[in-house]
């Protein structure tokens, strides 16, 4: 292979022009490099539309600051650019994970520009590492493909890039942003035991990161020969690989391997996808299709949720009409995992908020998104309880779910559903 050749991140980012819509990896891969260069420009700009999934670090594309200059629309809504979508200087785009990458490869979203990080190359190939998400898409289809080469990104098995695609090429050796393991709460732990029981030996594991998936993790550890088919994962289930409890021995596609998308944890994660020939980190296109999904058995798939109302309805993208995160995969995997020979999908959460607001609730604050309709939703976990909505009317869902809400909660909740339901609820 012939030698690279580097450009600077300044020199790569004239390509960029205004109305360009720039898609960015996302997670901790983000090309931060190219966005400070992409600021420094903002004087010769206007009107960049910005795409991604969640980012960590800054997120100037987001920000009052480069108003008029800049405009964010992405597929999540992190912490990062929370407070500027409220404001109004960012954007949502709704959008089921496993349809993000379909918005580019049809064209519903434009994609004129591809910023992403990669791995150094192998025999002419580089990797997307921890985050390929839907940046597989956008390298196929942007006018302009910048590749920022950077040791510190794992050259993870997968979906892998021929290194001529790109249009430039940067070098930057920026470490990536990490996640440290958090310890679950005495809350999470019920959660998880709770959880762990609906887990049979042998089964197809999809959750993400955070206390409550470490707390479902911690529970695990007695199981024998589960999989791993996710959109990510963190260190808790690092842990249930190391130990053999993850062994991928039963799934029926990608057998013995581990699959997911994008990733956000500890340096020891991102070590361990490296030239790791048991992990693939694939185009979101397939780890989240729900029929890709539903090939494994037994697929168990474990979301959470804002808020749950009487007859199952689950947001969990908002908090009222204020956007908080995003639809995600949840949808995908909760209909890949019903589809599943014994699968199981879970809406797992507290009972109450940290400001001790109710989760299970008569009816969701105005404004709310509905996730995951009710006529899809399945189990649903909380510190006192799992109960399965499936085939049930709304007043034996109101039952179950009133059932597992906080104690001191569940008779405002009754009161709701006799207004609701009329003289045969307490029949």
């Amino acid at each position: 292979m012939k030698e690279l050749t580097f450009i600077s991140a300044d020199e790569a980012v004239r390509a960029v022009r205004s109305g360009d819509h720039i898609h960015l990896s996302s997670i901790a891969s983000v090309p931060h490099v190219l966005v400070d260069a992409l600021c420094r420009r903002s004087g010769e700009l206007s009107g960049i539309h910005f795409h991604h999934f969640h980012t960590e670090g800054p997120a100037p594309y987001g920000s009052a600051e480069y108003a008029g200059v800049f405009f964010d629309q992405g597929f999540f809504v992190g912490p990062n650019v929370r407070k500027s979508v409220q404001e109004g200087y960012a954007d949502y785009l709704p959008a089921h994970l496993s349809e993000s990458q379909a918005m580019y490869r049809s064209g519903a979203l434009p994609c004129d520009v591809a910023m992403v990080q990669v791995s150094a190359p192998v025999d002419g190939m580089v990797s997307l590492g921890t985050s390929v998400d839907c940046s597989v898409a956008a390298l196929e289809v942007a006018r302009e493909r910048i590749g920022v080469v950077n040791p510190h990104v794992p050259f993870a098995y997968g979906d892998l890039i021929p290194v001529e695609r790109f249009t430039a090429l940067v070098y930057d050796e920026t470490p990536l942003i990490t996640k440290d393991y958090v310890e679950p709460s005495l809350t999470d732990r019920k959660i998880g035991r709770f959880c762990s029981e609906l887990v049979p030996d042998g089964a197809c594991l999809q959750m993400g990161i955070g206390s409550l998936p470490n707390a479902v993790c911690s529970e695990l550890k007695g199981h024998r020969h589960l999989g791993l088919h996710t959109e990510m994962f963190a260190d808790g289930a690092l842990e249930l690989i190391r130990s053999g409890v993850i062994d991928g021995t039963c799934k029926k596609i990608d057998v013995g391997k581990v699959v997911a998308s994008f990733l956000l944890g500890s340096q020891e994660v991102y070590d361990f996808i490296d030239r790791n020939p048991d992990v693939l980190m694939r185009d979101i296109a397939y780890t989240n299709d729900p029929w890709t999904i539903a090939q494994n058995p037994a697929v168990i798939s474990i979301n959470s949720a804002t808020e749950i109302d009487l007859t199952g309805q689950v947001c969990a993208d908002s908090i009222g009409s204020r956007i908080y995160s995003g639809t995600g995969g949840q949808l995908d995997f909760v209909r890949g995992a019903k589809m599943s020979r014994g699968g199981k999908a879970i809406i797992a959460m507290a009972s109450r908020t940290a400001k001790l607001t109710p989760k299970i609730v008569p009816v969701l604050k105005p404004g709310a998104g509905v996730v995951t309709p009710r006529a899809d939703v399945q189990w649903v976990v909380t510190e006192f309880g799992a109960v399965n909505l499936y085939g049930k009317s709304l007043q034996e869902r109101a039952r179950l779910l009133i059932s597992i809400a906080h104690p001191d909660d569940r008779e405002a909740l009754d009161r709701a559903a006799f207004e609701r339901f009329g003289p045969h609820w307490n029949n």
